[in-house]
């Protein structure tokens, strides 16, 4: 059996580092790659900010799925909480207000296309109706 058990924590030596996160060396000659959006509670731009090659770092397995390993060091972190959407009054209301005026916006747009339709094809009110 392995050691290696997804949720669990353990140390692995970092041994690539790419655009897209880090690969990590767990031992029992396995890794893993620590996605980018893993790597800190904070936007990363660039992993080499954050991680160099050789450095030891504290991961949790995330994943195992035919041989490939997910692992993240922010969830290795005792203090991490995941962040939850904002659902406050304030970010609501604003929302609604966007969509309120958006739906007002396009029920102008469209009647104004309808008026503009009429009148090219000889609808209510253009002048070659008079003549029929």
């Amino acid at each position: 059996m392995s050691s290696i058990e997804v949720g669990s924590i353990i140390e692995g030596r970092v041994t690539g580092i790419t655009k897209f996160g880090a690969f990590v060396d767990i031992g029992e000659g396995r890794t893993g790659l620590v996605h980018i959006s893993e790597i800190a509670d904070a936007y990363v731009n660039d992993v080499n900010d954050y991680l160099k090659h050789n450095d030891i770092v504290r991961v949790k397995v995330l994943a195992i799925d035919n041989g490939k390993i997910g692992l993240s060091i922010k969830q290795a972190d005792p203090n991490y909480q995941p962040s939850r959407p904002r659902r406050d009054r304030a970010y609501q209301q604003s929302f609604e207000e966007k969509l309120s005026k958006f739906l007002k916006d396009s029920d102008e747009r469209h009647q104004d296309l309808r008026r503009n339709q009429e009148a090219k094809r000889g609808g209510r009110g253009s002048r070659m109706s008079r003549f029929f």
